[in-house]
């Protein structure tokens, strides 16, 4: 696991680490995913039906938090309106974002909240530096680069 849940006031936020961007998109819509379920959906989720999709996104030059935001909210779109439930996917980016998903049907698996939006509070995505240290917050440990870091609250 490259990502943990970040304690907010209101809303819920994650925190991830990786050691490329494509991989921490994926950290993240993981983390995603995984915010949404029941416990019991989380014991469940490997015996289900799954089936395989590509996904895209424009990504945005030089703009990885932009690129992000727009991943993050083609996985809740996916979800809540074509009934697709991701539990796995590969990311390449160039000039697209361009995602190998696995999915379950949405309607079979048990959700604990409703994440209305991917909200740019305090939103952050970047490469750290070799020898970089970004403190963890309350239950998330500390990194240090090189890699890649983002933090996304999400409004529920």
């Amino acid at each position: 696991m490259s990502w943990w849940v970040m304690p907010t006031t209101a809303d819920i936020g994650i925190v991830c680490f990786a050691n490329s961007s494509s991989r921490l998109f994926e950290e993240a819509a993981l983390g995603l995913q995984h915010i949404l379920l029941s416990d019991a959906a989380k014991k469940s989720l490997d015996s289900h039906l799954r089936h395989t999709s590509q996904w895209s996104v424009e990504a945005t030059n030089e703009r990885d938090d932009l690129t992000l935001i727009r991943w993050l909210e083609e996985v809740l779109y996916k979800c809540e309106v074509e009934r697709q439930f991701l539990v796995d996917c590969q990311i390449r980016i160039d000039g697209e974002l361009h995602a190998q998903v696995s999915w379950v049907d949405a309607d079979i698996i048990e959700r604990e909240i409703e994440v209305k939006a991917v909200t740019r509070y305090a939103l952050e995505c970047r490469a750290i530096e070799p020898n970089e240290i970004i403190s963890g917050e309350e239950q998330v440990p500390d990194f240090q680069g090189p890699g890649w870091f983002c933090k996304v609250i999400f409004d529920i």
